[in-house]
């Protein structure tokens, strides 16, 4: 299973476009929020490909969802813009709640920086952003991998390939 994240686009819907189009063997999209015309863009275009999308500060539209909870290969992600969890000052908060909905995976966008490690024994993903990068980073987006047994690999990639 291949997750592909993204978060905060900003309406930079071509750097979206170009993160699938880069991930065509990917087998679901996730989206953290703050791109969601962006997102109801890339649903036009292919409307049967599996994507999540959840609530982000800056999004006024229909997705009142602001985290959500997604079993892929029997592994529990918990999906938010992390707004609502402090995560510019602590990730305590985010794994918290994740723990307490019994996750293996927590998911957050927000701060626009990327980062990837496990965290209070949670796997912690921010994809950073894919439009607005903060921190000296660059465009990027998350990749997740489970294999059939559980087995869970993340990293960061730049949108670039640079």
């Amino acid at each position: 299973m291949k997750i592909i994240v993204v978060s905060d686009t900003h309406r930079d819907f071509k750097s979206l476009l170009t993160v699938l189009k880069n991930n065509p063997d990917a087998d679901l999209l996730i989206h953290l929020g703050d791109g969601e015309s962006d997102f109801e863009d890339l649903s036009d275009i292919y409307p049967n490909f599996p994507m999540v999308y959840v609530k982000g500060n800056c999004d006024y539209g229909f997705h009142d969802v602001k985290h959500v909870v997604k079993t892929r290969e029997g592994v529990n992600i918990f999906c938010c813009h992390g707004h609502t969890f402090a995560v510019k000052s602590t990730l305590d908060i985010l794994t918290a709640e994740a723990r307490e909905e019994k996750c293996d995976i927590a998911l957050y966008g927000h701060t626009h920086v990327p980062f990837c490690d496990i965290v209070n024994g949670i796997y912690v993903m921010n994809p950073g952003s894919a439009a607005l990068p903060r921190g000296g980073s660059k465009c990027s987006y998350g990749m997740i991998k489970i294999d059939k047994n559980r087995a869970i690999t993340m990293d960061i990639h730049d949108i670039n390939g640079k």
